[in-house]
C-alpha cells in the first residue's frame, strides 16, 4: 500500500508541476513577489495531493519563536519536505541553496526568480562573501534568510557536521538566528521513492539574540536543534507506531 501510494502522489505532484511549469512561463517577465504567490499556490497544491494520495501531512510548533522582524531560519534538514514546507509556513522566505539548482530547467528558473541566496560551492571564501552579500539583501526587504547548517539532508538519528556558514551569517547580518527541530526524515526519507502516512512536525525553537560568540553560538545551535530533533523523531515513532526503527 505504501508503495502504491506513494506511485500515486509521483503522478499527481508531476503532472501538476507540468501544469504549473507551462502555466507560469509569463510569470518570469512579472515583479518577483508575482512568482512567490504562484510558487505557494504550486506547493499548495503539492501537498493537496500528498495528503489525498499518501496521507501525509504537517503540523507546526513555536511559531511565538519567530521575531517580527528579520531572521535566520535555521533548520535540520532530513528531507525534500522542509524545502517545500518553509514557502508555505514563512512570509517570503529567501533559502540559501547551491547554485545548480537554479540551472534546473523551469523549476531552477522559477527557483532564481523568487530569490534564493544561491551560492557556488566551489568558489570558497568568495561563495561565503557572495551568501553574506545575498542574504543582507533580503534582510533588508525584511525576509527571512532560511539556512541548513548540516549543508544536506541527513536520516534520523544520524548528526553531520554544522557548516561555518550559518555563523557567518550571524555574525554579518546582526539579526536573532531561529533553530528549527523536525522528524520529516521518518516520513519522507533521502533519496527514497516511498512516503508514509503520518504527520510531519516543524518546531521554531528559542531564538538566539545577536551578540553571542561564535564557538558558544555554533554549540547553542547544534545542542538545541538536535536535541528537539530527537524529541521529535520518538515522539513520532510513539505516534505512529509503522514507522518502526
Amino acid at each position: 500500500m505504501t508503495v502504491l501510494r506513494s506511485c500515486l502522489y509521483a503522478v499527481g505532484f508531476h503532472a501538476w508541476t507540468a501544469l504549473m511549469a507551462f502555466l507560469y512561463l509569463p510569470l518570469l517577465l512579472l515583479p518577483r513577489p508575482v512568482m512567490t504567490s504562484a510558487a505557494r499556490f504550486w506547493l499548495r497544491g503539492v501537498m493537496a495531493v500528498m495528503r489525498a494520495t499518501v496521507g501525509l501531512s504537517f503540523e507546526i510548533r513555536g511559531t511565538e519563536n519567530l521575531p517580527r522582524g528579520p531572521a535566520i531560519v535555521a533548520a535540520k534538514h532530513q528531507s525534500a519536505f522542509e524545502t517545500f514546507a518553509f514557502h508555505l509556513i514563512l512570509d517570503d522566505p529567501a533559502y540559501v541553496l547551491k547554485r545548480e539548482l537554479t540551472w534546473i530547467p523551469f523549476f531552477g528558473w522559477y527557483l532564481a526568480k523568487s530569490g534564493v541566496v544561491a551560492i557556488d560551492r566551489a568558489a570558497g571564501a568568495k561563495a561565503l562573501k557572495a551568501m553574506v552579500k545575498g542574504a543582507g539583501a533580503a534582510r533588508d526587504e525584511n525576509r527571512p534568510v532560511v539556512i541548513f547548517p548540516e549543508g544536506t539532508r541527513t536520516p534520523p538519528g544520524t548528526r553531520r557536521p554544522y557548516h561555518s556558514g550559518v555563523a557567518m551569517l550571524y555574525g554579518a547580518l546582526g539579526v536573532p538566528v531561529v533553530p528549527v527541530a523536525l522528524n520529516s526524515g521518518l516520513f519522507w526519507g533521502r533519496r527514497t521513492f516511498t512516503k508514509r502516512p503520518g504527520v510531519v512536525t516543524v518546531e521554531f525553537l528559542a531564538p538566539i539574540p545577536p551578540g553571542v560568540d561564535r564557538k558558544r553560538f555554533m554549540a547553542q545551535l547544534e545542542e538545541s536543534i538536535e536535541t528537539a530533533t530527537d524529541r521529535l523523531v520518538a515522539e513520532a515513532r510513539r505516534r505512529f507506531p509503522d514507522l518502526g526503527e
